[in-house]
């Protein structure tokens, strides 16, 4: 089962260690799961991390190399696709897009812009909800 991992769960398991967003990354990471991220998100880390907890960053690098040996990492498309008029924040769209291309059954995000574009391949959770699964 692919799990495609937004950005928002990677900063929260990355900076609050056995949150409920790092608990659903550990499950993701597990067999029979697979977790996949994409360039894209990767870059809004980065961005979000430098502005808001800049005195995080090596832990944050740390951290993000050795998730990266067991993460997929997929390329975001540059295509857009009709779904992703349901997401309202644009800025999200290309998160939509690199799960639905790369195959992910599911989406875990706290974004309530995806959470609510009503979309259901993937199925688009929280990771409360995947933890629950």
């Amino acid at each position: 089962m692919k799990c495609f991992i937004d950005s928002n769960i990677l900063i929260s398991a990355g900076l609050f260690p056995n949150s409920v967003p790092d608990r659903a990354l550990l499950k993701a990471l597990s067999p029979p799961h697979k977790a996949v991220v994409c360039d894209y998100s990767l870059d809004e880390v980065y961005r979000v991390i430098n502005r808001k907890f800049p005195n995080r960053i090596r832990d944050f690098e740390s951290f993000l190399s050795r998730a990266l040996f067991t993460i997929q990492l997929v390329q975001t498309p540059t295509e857009q696709i009709l779904l992703e008029e349901n997401v309202r924040d644009i800025d999200d769209r290309p998160i939509l897009r690199a799960a639905i291309v790369s195959e992910c059954d599911y989406l875990i995000t706290g974004d309530k812009d995806l959470l609510e574009a009503n979309i259901s391949v993937p199925n688009i959770i929280t990771p409360a909800q995947f933890l629950e699964l």
